[in-house]
């Protein structure tokens, strides 16, 4: 884990607890090819490292993730065919066309990462604090638990602002139930960090300055489990919702995203998401997000 340029890795509490912190403060955390690839080679090194029991998640600066990274000129220069490409995109399918290409690559990185990262053979917790958005529901999601700051909100706004239903990583009716995903992603609202309590989606809710001291200490609780029983209780969950279809949906779900995809380029003649010249909002212009409050319309 060295040369690493936008997340952190270290080991705590005798290398029994590692974490990595999303280190792209300046861009919210936006998670551009070179942020995905190194978080996976952390997820990894902590699963290879037979010293540790629990990783933690969690970014730098003002908030948890922002998302996908959709317009910094780092994930342009990452993107774009030249020396500073970065190698991702001339693998698994980055030299395919169209709709093959794309998603070959967001089967890749957007969405078997994240998968891979929610069958880690470690217990895994999210630390989140701020805005939480769209992509970066999806590493949250990942995690066994998720612990949070006071004031944190959850929202996904692909649908109203690229047109697109969801994330690859398709969660939302597991972590909100069916009704409350539908309206999340009808209406781009958020919710807050005690209705994400209330709904099970967050195990625990800390004050903001104590965040990571609190964090750290139900990390080294669970250190102290036997990690054979750890790893079975993880597995017996995980195989219960498996069972009940949620492996399976999520690819069915993943299918479904491409083919949001491939509509879009159809209509706009390359680019695969809304437009406002097609009456979906930029993403980057669009309203706030307003916060899903059930006693007003």
């Amino acid at each position: 884990m060295q040369d690493l340029k936008f997340i952190a890795y270290e080991t705590l509490e005798n290398g029994t607890i590692a974490r990595i912190t999303l280190n792209r403060p300046e861009a919210r955390n936006a998670q551009n090819r070179g942020l995905l690839i190194e978080l996976d080679e952390a997820f990894l090194a902590a699963e290879a490292d037979d010293d540790v029991r629990v990783v933690i998640l969690r970014g730098a600066g003002p908030l948890f993730s922002a998302g996908h990274d959709l317009g910094s000129e780092q994930a342009r220069i990452e993107r774009e065919p030249g020396p500073d490409q970065h190698p991702s995109f001339r693998t698994n399918g980055g030299t395919r066309p169209a709709a093959e290409g794309r998603g070959l690559q967001e089967w890749h990185y957007f969405f078997k990462n994240t998968l891979r990262w929610r069958d880690l053979r470690k217990i895994t917790i999210a630390e989140v604090h701020g805005k939480v958005y769209s992509a970066g529901l999806m590493l949250m999601w990942a995690c066994d638990l998720i612990v949070a700051a006071e004031g944190s909100e959850f929202a996904d706004v692909v649908g109203t602002r690229l047109g697109m239903c969801g994330l690859e990583y398709f969660g939302h009716p597991w972590e909100f139930g069916p009704r409350k995903a539908k309206e999340l992603l009808l209406t781009g609202d958020s919710i807050g960090v005690e209705e994400a309590h209330q709904l099970g989606m967050v195990s625990k809710i800390f004050e903001p300055e104590q965040l990571s001291d609190k964090t750290l200490e139900l990390a080294k609780r669970i250190a102290n489990l036997d990690t054979m029983a750890a790893l079975m209780i993880k597995e017996s969950v995980n195989q219960t919702v498996d069972n009940q279809g949620f492996h399976n949906a999520l690819n069915a779900a993943f299918t479904l995203h491409q083919l949001n995809h491939s509509h879009w380029a159809e209509r706009t003649g390359g680019y695969p998401a809304g437009t406002p010249e097609l009456g979906v909002p930029a993403w980057n212009t669009a309203p706030p997000v307003q916060r899903a409050d059930p006693r007003t319309p």
